[in-house]
């Protein structure tokens, strides 16, 4: 594993860094009719269309912004999260999060693949880069730029805030670029640890069922990292 360590990053107040966008001011969620990526858009409202009961909104994030964990990923899936307007709730890669949520103590209470199963996280909050669902899953750089002023706000807003996991490479930039970390200084390896003034940036490869099913990422590879910033938090 590998620390790298930078400035202090101020939450809750703008810096004069050209590459970072926290900020308290700014909405820590995008309207439901959030205009500012045409193709998203275009993708939402045939979505929409399609399927007048999903979601197909841009997904907010999950958890109390008291917590001191805070799990970013990519975007939200087709079938999944802009199905039912839960981070990580319809497809395969909540059943490997929630599942070592709960192991670890960071979620109580049963997943059961919806909004209303009753589960609750525990000192934890879920987010994603990238709050609409994109085509193919995979959102263009402008999209996912356009968006981090989102995923900034969000960070200053939570006032306990120590440890970030930050699943997959493009979460794992888009946070350098927020928490002030040169991307040669801190660069993306699953298991690797950065320091970024009093918060500590963890890599994870991203629980999609891709990546488990190819071997990428297995269930004791990403145990270990919570297993990690469960000890480092305790």
């Amino acid at each position: 594993m590998t620390i790298s360590r930078t400035r202090t990053v101020k939450r809750g107040a703008r810096t004069t860094d050209s590459d970072s966008h926290l900020s308290a001011a700014h909405p820590t969620d995008p309207d439901r009719d959030c205009p500012l990526c045409p193709r998203l858009v275009d993708f939402r409202n045939t979505q929409r269309a399609r399927e007048p009961s999903w979601f197909n909104a841009p997904v907010p994030s999950f958890g109390d912004a008291s917590a001191r964990l805070l799990i970013v990923g990519l975007a939200p899936g087709l079938q999944g999260a802009n199905r039912t307007g839960r981070p990580f709730t319809g497809d395969y890669a909540g059943e490997l999060l929630y599942g070592t949520l709960l192991h670890y103590g960071f979620a109580r209470g049963r997943f059961e693949a919806r909004p209303d199963d009753g589960l609750t996280l525990v000192d934890c909050r879920i987010s994603n880069a990238v709050r609409c669902v994109p085509p193919q899953n995979k959102p263009l750089p402008a999209e996912i730029n356009q968006c981090r002023s989102f995923l900034g706000a969000s960070i200053a807003a939570m006032p306990r805030l120590r440890s970030i996991v930050a699943l997959g490479r493009i979460s794992h930039d888009t946070l350098l670029k927020l928490l002030g970390l040169r991307a040669a200084a801190a660069p993306f390896s699953h298991g690797a640890v950065h320091q970024a003034g009093g918060i500590r940036l963890y890599d994870s490869y991203h629980c999609s069922r891709y990546n488990t099913n190819t071997g990428v990422l297995t269930t004791e590879m990403f145990h270990a990292v919570f297993a990690r910033v469960k000890a480092d938090l305790d």
